[in-house]
């Protein structure tokens, strides 16, 4: 008898998983335009409760499969405001028409809080690009991204490579994330495949109580597409002067339980000169072949697995290669360069997510990105005893980050997030003389967001970490979001914090300079470098158009520098070292900054098809150490882009004409890079084919042909070689 009933029992067992996994409700269905009854493609379909979900195809159909029970669908796309259909029972057919938007305030953020709200919703102003806004400008590169549709963003490009600027600070001040994982290395944005891009988040200013370390001027959240539907192909090219050629492709395909989502893109340009001249050392104009944009050619391979046991439980991994080599010239006259630079990254994860109920989930990621740099010599180099065939490898920094994190609903008025986050970076370096140095960074933080009425809503963090070398530290944050008919007041408080690098804890670097022999050391009792950053902002939002206005404030401390020792100091570490250098420095916290900087932003629909979009950015960058603007910050930047659509029955057009607009942009080293404007001009011509879209594109790059000819030098206004006209193709399939 108790063996019967044992056998009962572990049948039941067995047999419940089962009869509850196979006991489901299908839903089939069409979403559409509610004005004109066009399918909507690419529209996100989210289960309440659930991490379930899909995407419509090209033709907007779509279908669920989900356990027993009531759902209710949301239904979301960018351009169109939400929609939501419950379901208790199996339908077919079902109809959601979705109502226009023309100002997207409805788009879900996450950046922000590191939760999913809306954007009008967000305490923290977030300013967001879509997957659209980069079809329609026509844009194949993160610097394009950034600099034609964001005012407070820009970038140098010289000899030592390109660096870019937010805020009035450098790229070393910013933080990239991709899918909210950091990325290191000095390829951070170059890698990026932009044709897998579903939308760019940006955060203007501090915010190291969410994300750590390097979160001083901003953050950059780069969201990749995550299309559900059971496949989905895509090639995107693009091909202009100079040889500059972009090829991208995707494979996705989503097999009931199981996710595969693959991504490549090549890409290649010819070099080219701004000016056949340079200045020699007797500043006299000679004839050179120094190239202003080196030719290169790069690759990158993206590969994630998903799989979904159950709604409520979902498991990734994930992993990808980039490499990157320039093409340089055989030198001539004053170019004694003999060597190409060679990049690669390869990155590694996983992580899973499990959903505790509809607004309350566990989430577990481990990331690791890994970053190399090589010399690869054409010419033999006796000062550096090496030859033609040689490589040499430069640095290599490894990257791993452990992040546990729990979101937890306490009622209708706060939302508790809590986490526990570990870094770990070692780095070798022959340039720096660093052979496998490490550091590591252990944080817990905490945020709570109050929603204190239907009007009034704030947010409040802390992270606390501990580092291996300067210990412990602390920053918080508080923002505040008073809505008002159509208006949206903001007010925040942010500390931000950057942990001393490996190279200025340990460098060592001995360097000649005529007859002066140079000695540099690194410094393990820096400091991190700290901010206080203040931020107030208005916004109003209408059904037809959008304006906003921020001003900040961002003081910055004990920020790190290279400080030449004194005589005395000299001489005592001579005698220490039984050295006899002229020159000695090390790194350390001797230097400080004050930016201001206010940011006007419109957005608006006219009518017929017609929209005006534009930004304007002033931002004072002063280096008070030494009373001076702070290296590579511009003053006034600006964004203008005006747009047309139409559609006819199945081919829709967009015609896009935009222009950048920058002040002089200063460099501590050569001086001011002088002021410019470029309009570019962007068609794209769809045609639905049933599950395929097929997109040809055409248009002008810098279309009144600036070009910065000045004799060659690091510190151009642009690179741009003139007026470029180029073709694209893209074609998509959906099913």
């Amino acid at each position: 008898m108790k063996l019967r009933t044992l056998a009962l029992l572990t049948l039941g067992c067995c047999l419940t998983p089962t009869t509850t996994l196979y006991a489901q409700i299908n839903i089939t269905g069409k979403v559409v335009n509610a004005e004109t009854g066009v399918p909507v493609k690419g529209a996100n379909i989210r289960v309440s409760n659930s991490l379930n979900g899909t995407t419509t195809n090209n033709s907007g159909d779509f279908s669920l499969k989900l356990p027993e029970g009531t759902h209710t669908l949301r239904i979301t796309h960018v351009g169109y405001e939400q929609s939501r259909h419950t379901a208790s029972k199996s339908e077919k057919d079902i109809l959601i028409k979705l109502q226009e938007n023309y100002v997207n305030m409805n788009q879900v953020v996450v950046t922000g809080t590191g939760t999913h709200r809306r954007m009008d919703n967000s305490p923290v102003p977030i300013q967001v690009i879509t997957a659209k806004d980069l079809q329609q400008a026509g844009i194949t590169n993160f610097e394009d991204a950034m600099t034609k549709l964001n005012p407070n963003i820009s970038f140098m490009t010289n000899g030592m490579g390109t660096t870019m600027s937010m805020n009035g600070m450098n790229e070393d001040y910013v933080l990239i994330l991709e899918n909210g994982k950091r990325l290191a290395g000095e390829d951070r944005y170059t890698r990026i495949d932009m044709a897998n891009v579903k939308r760019i988040e940006i955060l203007n200013g501090a915010a190291s109580a969410l994300y750590g370390s390097d979160a001083i001027a901003g953050v950059i959240n780069i969201i990749t597409d995550d299309a559900r539907n059971k496949v989905n192909i895509a090639s995107n090219s693009r091909y202009s002067t100079k040889n500059r050629f972009t090829q991208s492709a995707n494979a996705d395909f989503n097999l009931g339980k199981f996710g595969s989502y693959t991504s490549y893109q090549r890409q290649q340009a010819d070099g080219w000169q701004l000016s056949p001249l340079t200045i020699n050392k007797k500043d006299e104009l000679v004839e050179t072949n120094k190239q202003a944009s080196t030719a290169f050619h790069s690759n990158t391979v993206n590969q994630r697995f998903t799989f979904d046991p159950t709604d409520r439980l979902s498991f990734y991994a994930r992993g990808g290669f980039y490499n990157h080599k320039t093409d340089r010239p055989i030198p001539e006259g004053d170019n004694t360069t003999k060597y190409d630079m060679r990049y690669e990254t390869y990155t590694y994860g996983g992580g899973a997510q499990y959903m505790i109920n509809k607004s309350s989930y566990l989430n577990a990621d481990y990331f690791s990105d890994n970053y190399s740099s090589y010399k690869d010599y054409f010419m033999d180099d006796s000062k550096a005893k090496l030859n033609a065939g040689d490589s040499e490898m430069t640095k290599r920094l490894h990257h791993h980050n452990l992040n546990v994190k729990g979101i937890f609903s306490m009622g209708d008025h706060n939302k508790i997030s809590a986490g526990l986050e570990y870094i770990k970076e070692s780095l070798t370096s022959e340039s720096d003389n660093i052979d496998g140095r490490s550091m590591y960074t252990a944080a817990i933080y905490a945020q709570d967001e109050i929603n204190i009425s239907k009007h009034f809503q704030a947010y409040v963090g802390l992270r606390y970490i501990y580092h291996e070398t300067f210990k412990n530290y602390a920053t918080p944050n508080i923002a505040l979001l008073y809505k008002v008919g159509g208006f949206n007041f903001r007010g925040s408080y942010a500390s931000g914090f950057r942990t001393p690098d490996l190279s200025a804890l340990y460098i060592t670097s001995e360097s000649k300079t005529g007859s002066t022999r140079k000695y540099t050391i690194g410094n393990i009792n820096l400091k991190p470098e700290k901010s206080d950053n203040y931020t107030l902002s208005a916004e109003y939002v209408h059904s037809r158009f959008s304006i906003s206005v921020s001003a900040f404030a961002n003081n910055v401390r004990d920020m790190i520098n290279y400080r030449v020792f004194t005589e005395e100091e000299r001489d005592a570490y001579n005698r220490g070292n039984g050295t006899d250098y002229d020159e000695v420095k090390q790194r350390d916290n001797i230097e400080k900054a004050r930016i201001r900087g206010i940011s006007v932003s419109l957005n608006s629909y006219l009518g017929a098809g017609f929209s005006l979009n534009g930004g304007y950015s002033f931002t004072d960058a002063k280096d008070k150490s030494k009373d001076m603007p702070i290296d590579k910050s511009v003053k006034h930047t600006g964004n203008l882009a005006a747009l047309w659509n139409h559609r006819w029955n199945n081919y829709y057009l967009t015609v896009n004409l935009n222009c950048r607009v920058q002040g002089e942009r200063y460099s501590q080293n050569y001086g001011y890079a002088p002021k410019f404007q470029l309009w570019n001009l962007h068609t794209t011509h769809s045609f639905n084919l049933g599950n395929f879209i097929l997109e040809p594109g055409a248009g002008v790059e810098n279309i009144f042909n600036y070009k910065d000819d000045r004799p060659f030098n690091s510190n151009y206004a642009t690179l741009t070689p003139g007026c470029s006209p180029y073709v694209s193709l893209a074609i998509r399939f959906k099913q």
